[in-house]
């Protein structure tokens, strides 16, 4: 068969700039084009309010009354939009072949095959969710992964954590890699009182309360600079907290920045630190090796990978060993930065965009070659 129709739910991509909007906006145009190029064709179900993202003429704009913000929302009423998506396109014959999703919980039973997209599986690790939460988000992911033709991880560390619940063979996922030449780096130019940088969300996951122990433990570590969007209090939780520390003169919150001002970041900073308790993948520490920033990470699940394994590392609850690990990153030789940076340009949006395709491929292929296909005329909901 030709490249495949796949219908795409993009009812979860407006909130703020991260790794799951930096995904959608660098792989959805491209893999738009390539299906294109080979027969096929994308269209997005949009939610209430629309898709901030630039998409190329040929992709079919699906509009819809979904709340966005709302995942119990969003969750009883995508399932029946699609479901007529499904069936308007199989009436006027040029029915989808596959539908794709990127967020949880995952649509019900569609009639045609499902792709999976995870960035991370934070709800199931979570110590600052309940415990009943967590088992309630594990049954969530059980049955997306079930359900699922498809199965896409944004790194290896991630399909290990995926195949190690159980739940699907391991041929059913493959890893789609996030990349980092959306960024275009300038020269480096850190001032001699450059600051530590952190790029990401300003959220409980992200641990950066740790980075505020270590400035506490380490008076002569440079300043810190937090750029990013706030979720929920945590903004505040932190000011409470470096305040508390004596620290709050040297953190310094800017929030979130275009891809211009995060060069200009990189470019002046002293070393860039990621000490989040878990990562899918983590573009922001790829981000700062392409720009030949000193890196130091935490020792949790892909941001060993995504930085490369001699990056200096600490144990997500150890500011002593944090502050350590600053220090040696900022003590990192010229050449062990360039190699870090060839480690980075190796990921590519354009080769990344290459497998998701071919993975859409393969799953509408294996699915109508097998007995008893879906058709997708199922119910058409409301």
């Amino acid at each position: 068969m030709s490249a495949p129709r796949v219908l795409l739910s993009g009812l979860a991509l407006a909130q703020p700039m991260g790794g799951v909007v930096r995904h959608a906006r660098e792989i959805l145009p491209r893999a738009a084009r390539l299906l294109a190029a080979r027969g096929g064709g994308l269209a997005v179900l949009e939610g209430r309010g629309g898709l901030p993202l630039e998409l190329p003429a040929g992709v079919e704009r699906l509009r819809s009354s979904v709340p966005p913000g709302s995942a119990l929302a969003r969750a009883s009423l995508e399932t029946p939009r699609l479901r007529r998506a499904l069936a308007e396109a199989q009436a006027r014959g040029a029915p989808f072949d596959l539908v794709h999703t990127a967020h949880l919980p995952a649509p019900g039973e569609l009639q045609v095959p499902l792709a999976l997209l995870l960035h991370d599986l934070k709800a199931l690790h979570s110590s600052h969710e309940r415990r009943a939460r967590r088992l309630v988000a594990r049954g969530v992911v059980l049955r997306a992964l079930r359900r699922a033709e498809l199965v896409l991880a944004v790194s290896e560390a991630l399909r290990r954590e995926v195949l190690e619940l159980g739940a699907v063979p391991p041929e059913r996922v493959r890893v789609v890699p996030n990349a980092a030449d959306h960024l275009t780096p300038l020269e480096r130019a850190p001032a001699a009182d450059a600051p530590l940088v952190h790029v990401g969300h300003i959220e409980r996951r992200k641990n950066l309360a740790l980075l505020l122990h270590a400035l506490a433990h380490d008076p002569a570590l440079p300043r810190l600079v937090l750029a990013g969007a706030p979720k929920a209090d945590e903004d505040v939780r932190l000011r409470d907290l470096a305040a508390r520390l004596g620290v709050s003169a040297r953190v310094e919150f800017v929030g979130l920045l275009d891809d211009a001002g995060l060069a200009r970041l990189y470019a002046r900073a002293a070393c860039a630190v990621f000490p989040s308790w878990r990562e899918g993948f983590g573009i922001p520490a790829l981000e700062a090796r392409l720009a030949g920033v000193p890196v130091a990470v935490s020792r949790s699940s892909a941001l060993l990978e995504v930085a490369g394994a001699a990056t200096p590392s600490f144990e997500a609850d150890d500011p002593p060993g944090c502050a350590a690990a600053i220090r040696a990153a900022l003590d990192t030789p010229r050449a062990a930065l360039e190699r870090a940076a060839e480690h980075a340009r190796r990921y590519r949006w354009d080769d990344s965009a290459a497998r998701l395709v071919e993975a859409w491929t393969d799953a509408a292929r294996a699915s109508a070659s097998a007995p008893g296909r879906r058709t997708g005329s199922g119910p058409t909901g409301s």
